[in-house]
């Protein structure tokens, strides 16, 4: 279907000719001619990058009365970058509506010139929920007479924490309203919002929920957890031409990797909540003019990233919630544009790379990680494709003279060593006598049977990884603790940015950790004693219990331990063992019996006395 044939206004078919749509994307086919004829509520399911913001831009646009100052549709959005995206999209779609004005408000700006575009008029309100419950406390912003809402990436508002910001603005809205709700899942937070706010609502599902985007591979690689800086620069090596999102758990690891790609000479920076919004937008400008190659994120802060060019998807650390991995996943392979999703894991997580195959559908292909040898040669050849398809400077001409005289002493090989030497050799000199990073795996592609078997022993036994220490700590679930609270007081106490923190297993009243061994003086004297939540930190190096060989045989069963002084036959002992669990009955049933004949005979005084 064209946009020509949809119905919209003369004016905003004018601007997407502009913009060079013509055919309408799956969730727009189904979502722009029924709100274009309806008023009824809406629940849309698409991911991310499916054109959603069209999809409910433009016929919020068709039916605004201009004429009207008053605000009449507002957009909910999770982050600052999503708000200005959609803010930018829906003024160019309403490029020849005259009179139209689209406002934005958000926190980490000013909001007084915020509240004095609102009193001068906005029909369009697009903004985050902290920064729009703000301007409803100052009077500022009346939401009474709304026609239409729109809750735009509900599942990761919700994620957030948003919940009760949502509940206190819908809260605010008229019943008459039109509830729009966009969302790539549907947990049961949105689901409760759908029931508790929307009525009769119409479910537009496009793809199947939690499906991996149909345009994307899906790869791994297993290294040791104290190897995935090193194999996250090998992938960024073998991928000369990348423009990608490196996905970190924490604001900390953000900015350490992002640190470290920069002081190796990499095209990188970091986007995470502890910038300034001047420095967010300075980021990100220069990642949208592709000026920076490899953005280094956090969950959060990559929300309002809508690129449709980007090449990769690399998670440094799986997240906890595999939902978030379909996010992340999602925001490559765009727009008919082929995408890959690469997940760095170490050896404890083979049993989360099952159920993310589960939620996507779709199998994980492991990839070995690239020795020196395959990355030099990848390197050397994208150089001398760069050399090949350069344009040449007519200026350099009158100097080719000269520059043949100081090089007429090389030959033609020496010229090309020389020359490719110069990009070249830091290279060669890094990958020389490079080790292999890779766990050992199966020559068909899957998972090891002794990598899932170690990962079945260590989460068992309690067996940290190689050159990690496991930590018991005295919180679980039951005390409130999540992964992202052990990290955060982890990095309160210890108050230092470099430490790596490898497998935690949250419990019911106690929890798990692992951070390298050279770290483990600061934890214990950091941690201990502490106070999280009203409760008193205790934390211990976790000790694996101990298992004797020598008790065993070779097929795995226990050997029974005999005493080689005592010369018995095992008939005699059979016997011996045999005689004392007859005596054992024997004095349970006379011991029964003469319980019984206790209460026996004390019930029967009782009715004689009465």
């Amino acid at each position: 279907m064209k946009f020509s044939e949809v119905g919209l206004d003369k004016n905003i078919q004018k601007s997407i000719k502009d913009l060079g749509f013509e055919i309408l994307t799956p969730i727009q086919k189904e979502a722009i001619p029924y709100l274009l004829k309806n008023t009824n509520d809406l629940i849309a399911l698409a991911q991310t990058g499916t054109g959603k913001t069209a999809a409910f831009g433009l016929p919020i646009l068709h039916k605004i009365e201009v004429t009207r100052k008053t605000t009449q549709a507002i957009i909910l959005c999770p982050t600052r970058e999503l708000c200005l995206q959609i803010s930018k999209d829906i003024q160019s779609y309403a490029k020849y509506t005259k009179g139209l004005k689209i406002l934005a408000v958000y926190g980490g700006a000013s909001i007084v010139p915020q509240i004095k575009s609102l009193k001068s008029g906005a029909q369009i309100v697009v903004g985050t929920p902290g920064r729009v419950i703000d301007l409803i406390n100052r009077k500022s912003l009346q939401l009474k007479g709304i026609e239409c809402v729109i809750l735009d990436e509900a599942d990761e508002m919700l994620n957030m924490g948003f919940k009760d910001d949502l509940d206190t603005i819908l809260a605010e809205t008229s019943d008459n309203k039109q509830t729009l709700l966009f969302s790539a899942t549907m947990p049961k937070e949105v689901l409760r919002i759908s029931k508790n706010y929307m009525q009769s609502a119409k479910t537009i599902e496009v793809a199947t929920r939690n499906e991996g985007a149909k345009n994307v591979e899906h790869h791994y690689y297993m290294v040791n957890a104290k190897d995935k800086y090193k194999a996250l620069r090998r992938i960024c090596d073998i991928n000369p031409n990348i423009y990608g999102i490196v996905f970190c758990r924490t604001r900390r690891e953000t900015a350490n990797i992002a640190d470290k790609l920069m002081q190796d000479g990499y095209n990188a920076d970091a986007i995470h909540g502890e910038l300034s919004q001047a420095q967010r937008d300075h980021v990100m400008q220069k990642f949208r003019k592709k000026k920076i190659q490899i953005l280094v994120a956090t969950d959060v802060a990559a929300r309002g990233i809508d690129i449709n060019d980007l090449t990769h998807v690399i998670n440094y650390n799986l997240p906890d919630d595999n939902e978030i991995y379909v996010h992340r996943s999602g925001r490559t392979g765009r727009a008919g544009k082929k995408g890959i999703s690469i997940i760095i894991a170490h050896s404890r997580e083979g049993r989360k790379l099952k159920n993310i195959e589960k939620m996507i559908k779709k199998k994980l292909t492991l990839y070995k990680v690239p020795h020196g040898d395959e990355i030099c040669k990848i390197q050397l050849m994208n150089l001398v494709d760069k050399v090949i398809n350069n344009d040449i400077n007519n200026q350099i001409e009158k100097y080719l003279p000269s520059i043949e005289d100081r090089l007429a002493h090389l030959d033609k090989e020496q010229l090309i060593k020389h020359f490719l030497s110069i990009e070249f050799n830091r290279f060669l000199s890094f990958y020389k006598n490079a080790p292999d990073l890779n766990i050992n795996t199966s020559k068909n592609g899957g998972r090891d049977k002794k990598i899932e078997k170690n990962n079945h022993k260590s989460g068992k036994t309690g067996e940290a990884e190689k050159g990690y220490t496991r930590f018991f700590i005295n919180l679980g679930k039951g005390k409130g603790l999540q992964t992202h609270n052990l990290i955060g007081l982890i990095n309160e106490f210890t108050k230092k940015r470099n430490i790596p923190i490898g497998k935690i297993d949250i419990m019911r009243n106690f929890s798990f950790f692992e951070v390298p061994s050279e770290f483990q003086t600061n934890i214990l004297q950091a941690l201990n004693k502490k106070n999280w939540d009203g409760n008193s930190i205790n934390v211990e190096v976790s000790k694996a219990p101990e298992y004797k060989s020598d008790i065993r045989g070779v097929n795995g069963r226990r050997k029974r331990k005999r005493n080689k002084s005592l010369h018995t036959s095992p008939r005699k002992n059979t016997s011996k063992r045999r005689s004392n669990r007859e005596a054992s009955r024997n004095k349970r049933s006379e011991a029964g019996e003469s319980s019984f004949k206790r209460r026996f005979n004390a019930a029967s005084k009782r009715k004689k006395s009465l």
